[in-house]
């Protein structure tokens, strides 16, 4: 159940079984058949596509399917896998617990995989894929990650955290007697990043390189010492060497961001820097001959934004050069296809694609519309990929109205789908619209929005409208699938969704616009979308509303201390305060420096004037303040400071906190995330008022 720190209750938690009652005369359409609405408890249904692995020889692809449990209401990730030629789909490893983390071996015969029967830590499995033979290669205190096969599959190295003391102050009394129950211990904290959002507080110990042998045995442990080596692990050609991303520099736990490209010699454990510079350098890629690396990363120069180039070295770590930087995107992901191309993924202009660089910094698209198979509660860009040895691509993908299935390609014209995990329920949903709106900021930028309207708007019809903001502020929405925006319009409201000034895939230029400047200008961005909403003759305005997560939720609270013009507000996970935000984060580190120029005690005032608790002496308008219980990005305690703040001025409030959610995971479990959509209508629906708002049912109640 959804605490609500109010006497009024706000949503009704979907219960399992009960038919969704979003659409008009509920009981009618009980009589009549089946719910044609999109519905909360749909989010149950859904089925999604991540990390598409193709076989090295292009045959056959394994995938994660993300499917919804309703007896345990969580997402359990199984492995399927699917031939390429036919289209014909089995699972591979399903059951209890959760499967993902597929990685083939160099020959195609096996398959790495993480899998948790549901206690204790997920572990590392290798499965001959002829006959099915399946082993569990560790049993470690803390799941493995990067998992990487040498060239000749023999062995796997990993990353993983090695237990480590603590600093230890005092000791309790002597003399506990038998059978006694005393207090816990004290903790004793020493780390600056003491915990993280979706892990909790960080265990002592840091992670490390390993191998172990691919047929089972003792895992072997390759660096050492207290030092960040997290991973991004790549072997050398000759299978000699090992490359990781990590920090081994004294300051790291302050720095952490200033990663280096690393390796390590496997026999003797010797480890040697391949890059030296001030920024982020991570994820070695080694081309099949093992002549040179690829890797990620930028000169940090201290901004809040800056695209991540490719760039490309030899293999002894000389010739460093950035491959992609004249194209004025960001990078997310490269694979080798040959010794002299790279595929890589980028966002541009709200579009997820696939490109081939060659080392002469040449690009070309070879796949666009990539979109994402997991996390479908908004519509961020996203998507994944992997290639063949002979180039052919699986991908993730699909429209608007549902989430991403199984694509491949070859590189040329329209890919072909090999999955429809929800078409036999949804294509018999009515599903709501999305579509391109122009949008014009007051200086004469174009940005890009879109309109998501209720199913069966009549033309010329109006609805009332909810601006709904992305978070980060540095990323992006797409025209992909969303799972608030379907159930906000499927209860009668237009959705408008944009990528202002400050969002990624527009260029450096762009997402700098709001460096040391948010919020700002990208308010008036912001602003001009409405006005477009409402001159396009589909939103209605007397019955604006808005809301939004995380930089979205800071937006909102902007948002209400600036205008009065919204009819009601919900300020999701925000931040409130930069100066107590900036040291209570699991990001702490990278704020002072990258998002301002000094710490908050040589500033406070800088801070003080980009807060939107600076402005909660103008806000009239009803808002309601939603955050996750253990939410370790923008902690708890922003959120509980607005609320406070809002019930002392006397402006209609209420402060809902999800149980057990983290700031990434607050829409992780379905009946969270469509309890969550509904409080916010809830709330919305106390205060519109157009003739229809007496027509909708309390979402959520039979």
């Amino acid at each position: 159940m959804m605490f609500v720190a109010s006497a009024v209750a706000v949503g009704v938690p979907y219960a399992p079984g009960a038919l969704a009652q979003e659409a008009p005369a509920a009981a009618a359409a009980a009589e009549a058949g089946p719910e044609r609405g999109f519905v909360p408890g749909d989010l149950f249904r859904l089925q999604g596509v991540t990390d598409p692995q193709i076989s090295p020889d292009g045959k056959q692809v394994v995938y994660v399917r993300q499917a919804a449990d309703i007896m345990t209401d969580r997402a359990v990730p199984s492995l399927w896998l699917v031939d390429v030629a036919s289209g014909t789909q089995r699972p591979l490893v399903a059951g209890k617990g959760a499967h993902f983390a597929p990685r083939w071996s160099p020959d195609g015969a096996r398959l790495a995989y993480i899998s948790s029967d549901g206690e204790g830590a997920p572990q590392l499995h290798v499965l001959w894929m002829e006959g099915g033979a399946d082993v569990a290669v560790t049993g470690l205190p803390d799941s493995p990650g990067s998992l990487a096969w040498s060239p000749d599959g023999s062995q796997i190295a990993y990353a993983t955290r090695v237990p480590g003391e603590g600093l230890s102050l005092g000791s309790a009394p002597a003399g506990k007697p038998e059978g006694a129950q005393w207090a816990e211990p004290l903790e004793v904290i020493d780390k600056v990043t003491y915990r993280s959002d979706g892990g909790g507080y960080v265990k002592p110990g840091t992670a490390h390189v390993f191998v172990v042998p691919a047929t089972g045995g003792a895992p072997r442990q390759l660096t050492f010492g207290n030092f960040a080596d997290e991973g991004g692990l790549a072997w050398s050609g000759d299978g000699t060497r090992i490359f990781f991303t990590g920090n081994r520099k004294a300051d790291w736990e302050v720095k952490p961001s200033d990663g280096e490209i690393y390796a390590v010699d496997v026999a003797s454990g010797v480890v040697s820097a391949m890059t030296s510079r001030f920024g982020p350098d991570a994820g070695p890629l080694v081309s099949p001959d093992g002549q040179r690396i690829a890797y990620f990363g930028f000169d940090d120069a201290l901004h809040s934004y800056t695209n991540t180039e490719l760039y490309v070295m030899n293999a002894d770590g000389s010739a460093k050069r950035s491959l992609t930087g004249a194209h004025d995107l960001s990078i997310d992901d490269a694979i080798w296809v040959g010794n002299s191309t790279l595929y890589v993924l980028y966002d541009e202009k709200g579009v997820r694609k696939v490109g081939k660089v060659g080392l002469d910094g040449s690009l070309k698209v070879l796949v666009e519309g990539l979109t994402q198979g997991g996390h479908f509660d908004r519509p961020y860009t996203g998507g994944s990929f992997s290639v063949s040895k002979g180039g052919r691509i699986a991908y993730t993908a699909n429209g608007t109205d549902r989430p991403a299935d199984l694509w491949v390609s070859s590189g040329g014209g329209k890919g072909e789908r090999l999955t429809d995990l929800n078409g036999s329920w949804i294509d018999h949903k009515a599903m709501a619209p999305v579509r391109k709106l122009a949008v014009t900021a007051p200086d004469g930028r174009p940005v890009d929005a879109w309109l998501v309207t209720p199913p069966g708007l009549a033309p010329g019809e109006k609805a009332p409208l909810i601006l709904e903001i992305h978070g980060g502020p540095m990323s992006a929405y797409s025209g992909t699938f969303s799972t608030d925006d379907q159930l906000y319009a499927a209860h009668g409201y237009a959705v408008l969704y944009t990528n202002p000034r400050g969002s990624t895939s527009y260029g450096e230029e762009f997402a700098r616009l709001i460096d040391r400047n948010y919020p700002g200008p990208d308010y008036e961005d912001l602003m001009a979308a409405v006005d477009a909403a409402i001159a396009d003759g589909v939103a209605d305005p007397d019955n604006l509303f808005v809301t939004g997560g995380s930089g979205g939720g800071v937006l909102t609270a902007w948002i209400v201390g600036k205008t009065d013009r919204f009819k009601a507000a919900a300020s999701q996970k925000p931040v409130i305060d930069w100066g107590s935000f900036t040291l209570t984060s699991d990001g702490a580190p990278v704020y002072h420096d990258h998002w301002f120029d000094k710490p908050v005690w040589e500033e406070p005032m800088v801070y003080w004037k980009r807060s939107p608790l600076s402005l909660v002496g103008n806000v009239r308008t009803p808002t309601l303040v939603v955050v996750g219980a253990e939410d370790y990005r923008t902690p708890v305690s922003e959120s509980e400071q607005y609320y406070t703040a809002l019930k002392i001025r006397g402006v209609p409030t209420a402060l809902v906190k999800v149980p057990g959610a983290s700031h990434g995971g607050i829409a992780a479990r379905p009946s969270q995330s469509a309890a969550k959509a509904s409080a916010i209508l809830d709330w919305f629906d106390r205060y519109r008022t157009d003739t229809r708002s007496a027509q909708m049912p309390t979402p959520g109640a039979e």
